[in-house]
Parts: C-alpha cells; structure tokens; sequence
C-alpha cells in the first residue's frame, strides 16, 4: 500500500490538530508546587485543625418562669353601669 503526497499531508495535518487540542489539557494536568500545598479555606474564622470534644453529660434542665413583658395598652372608652368611661393608655406586665 503506497500513500500519497495528499495522504501524508492530511495525515500531518491531523496529527497538529489533535496536539493543539490536547496541549491545553496537558499543560493544565501537570502537577505544581501550588497544588501540592494542602489548601484550607474557613470562611467562618482562623485555619485551626480540627479538634477532638469530649462528649459532655447532658444538662439538667431547672424550670425558669417566663419573663414578664411590659405591654401597653392604648387608651380606650370601657363601658360601665354609668355609660361609657375613657381609660388613658398605660402598660400591664404579661
């Protein structure tokens, strides 16, 4: 089998081809000193290797009345055994 002159110059153009496709991604999968570092990234704070934490008894909850809120009351007409009354707004603890 005898190849052409044609033959051999697509052959050669197919060969440059393909180098110049797969160049990038050789150029990109050769290892540097940058990605041989071990890169942490902590948004939230300093870098700090992880820690051990010892596992706590689990607290005994004590009851804790609910804290009183001062609310106001807006000023408002209440009705009696005499007609009506204007109270003047003031604040109730509930």
């Amino acid at each position: 089998m005898q190849f052409t002159k044609r033959d051999l110059v697509m052959n050669i153009k197919q060969i440059f081809a393909s180098a110049a496709l797969l160049l990038p991604f050789a150029v990109t999968s050769i290892p540097s000193q940058a990605s041989a570092l071990q890169v942490i990234v902590n948004p939230h704070g300093l870098n700090r290797p992880a820690q051990i934490i010892a596992k706590k008894p689990p607290q005994v909850r004590r009851y804790a009345p609910p804290a009183k809120k001062k609310v106001l009351i807006p000023g408002h007409w209440e009705k009696t055994n005499h007609g009506r009354k204007w109270v003047a707004a003031h604040y109730v603890y509930k």
